[in-house]
């Protein structure tokens, strides 16, 4: 991932250093396993523990190096870990195993502790609009199908949809969570041939993984659930600021992001203040739907393995997780940070409509009143396209139809916005995380 959209505690997870920290830390458990089955000698193992390596920038560069001689990074690794605890210790690495049994495992927690900062900062997104839905959930807006005016609803009902939704993806995150902490030491096509089954218990508890039935790698269908909730997350983002977006036009001017101090809409005219934020999280959204993509693809392997999903893992492993991490981030500050106008939004929903977004109610009126409903459908539709035409406010249009005979009374109750949104509260009900 570019630096510009890569969070240093999420690419840290997936740093070489990180990677083969893990990888080592898989190392010196699978042996410590194997001696507490009495495999391997209890006091050479620890010398393993006492002789641990640090891997810093030097481990890597040596890794690197030794690469370019076994073309082959894990076995790299593995001759690294062994020159530089010695022998005849450093023997006991890798004993047993084979690579993705190391790299496999590895990958899953590393991959686990990522999915834990993204349920946080999800989270932190659906509190951020659950904030802003309770309070604003008595401010009116125009509702829009088709882009069209509709009926009103409230900011605070808007907000509080894209809290449910993003819920949704917390859920799904933490199922993906479970999916992907899982380990597996069962040898080269995993019947366990080499390593006792109670090894990989061992590892994988000590890992906070669960161990699984695996090939000689972990089925990647697990990893696809992954990508798949940073893909729903980023989507669920791209609602949002989608909407941002349609509500910040010029002719719209129901909201705005926040503009700092400094800040620069447009290098030619001083004038723009242009959501570029919320369209800038619109296009990363694209590119996390295309890390699925191929995160789909890698599911399918050649019998018990092929290493066709390797080098696409690693690009769109820690670049859906850096990018969903720092979507998350820019959202929560977008959404405790967007500037609202209720007066805007009160003046398109009444001078704006016409007040055409009444059309529904004079309709269930007339019906009330005895019409048929197609004759009711009629006179309303009429009335609107006269409304519209002649640019006159509709229930001025309503009152001069002489095909409506509704007492003021009953006129009045069908243009109450009030009335219309008497059961907004149930938009808050269902936040249940609230209290």
């Amino acid at each position: 991932m570019i630096p510009r959209y890569a969070p240093q505690d999420v690419a840290e997870l997936f740093s070489d250093e990180h990677r083969f920290d893990t990888m080592l830390e898989v190392e010196l458990l699978a042996a410590e396993g194997l001696a507490e089955l009495g495999v391997l000698p209890h006091n050479e193992v620890a010398k393993l523990r006492q002789r641990r390596p640090v891997v810093d920038a030097d481990f890597v560069a040596a890794v690197d190096e030794r690469e370019q001689v076994t073309n082959h990074d894990t076995a790299a690794f593995v001759d690294v870990v062994q020159s530089r605890i010695g022998m005849p210790e450093g023997a006991w690495i890798h004993y047993g195993l084979t690579s993705s049994d190391v790299v496999d495992t590895a990958l899953c927690s590393n991959l686990a502790q990522a999915m834990d900062i993204v349920i946080t900062e999800a989270t932190a997104l659906r509190d951020a609009l659950t904030r802003r839905a309770v309070a604003s959930i008595d401010i009116p807006i125009t509702g829009r199908t088709h882009g069209m005016h509709a009926e009103p609803t409230t900011f605070g009902a808007k907000f509080a949809l894209f809290a449910l939704q993003v819920q949704r993806d917390v859920e799904r995150a933490q199922h993906a969570r479970t999916s992907i902490a899982v380990g597996k030491l069962s040898g080269a096509v995993g019947t366990f041939s080499n390593v006792d089954p109670a090894v990989e218990e061992y590892v994988c508890s000590r890992l906070g993984l669960a161990a699984v039935p695996a090939t000689q790698v972990i089925a990647r269908d697990r990893h696809a659930e992954v990508l798949y909730a940073c893909a729903s997350i980023g989507t669920a983002i791209e609602q949002f600021c989608l909407e941002v977006r349609h509500l910040a036009r010029s002719e719209v001017g129901e909201a705005e992001e926040p503009f700092a101090p400094g800040q620069k809409g447009s290098s030619a005219m001083p004038h723009k203040r242009n959501p570029v934020l919320s369209e800038r999280l619109c296009g990363l959204s694209r590119v996390l739907r295309g890390y699925l993509q191929a995160g789909l693809e890698d599911v399918a392997l050649w019998h018990e393995r092929d290493i066709s999903h390797s080098s696409v893992e690693r690009v769109v492993l820690p670049d859906a997780l850096q990018l969903t991490v720092y979507m998350l981030r820019k959202a929560t500050g977008l959404a405790d940070g967007l500037v609202i106008h209720p007066e805007r939004a009160l003046e398109n929903l009444t001078t704006g409509s016409l007040g055409l977004v009444f059309s529904q109610s004079v309709l269930l009126a007339l019906v009330d009143s005895g019409m048929s409903r197609d004759d009711a459908y009629r006179v309303v539709q009429s009335a609107a396209r006269r409304a519209i035409d002649e640019r006159r406010n509709f229930r001025e249009v309503v009152e001069d139809d002489d095909e409506v005979t509704l007492s003021n009374d009953a006129l009045a109750n069908a243009f109450d916005t009030d009335r219309l949104l008497a059961h907004r509260g149930r938009f808050l009900d269902a936040l249940v995380w609230r209290s």
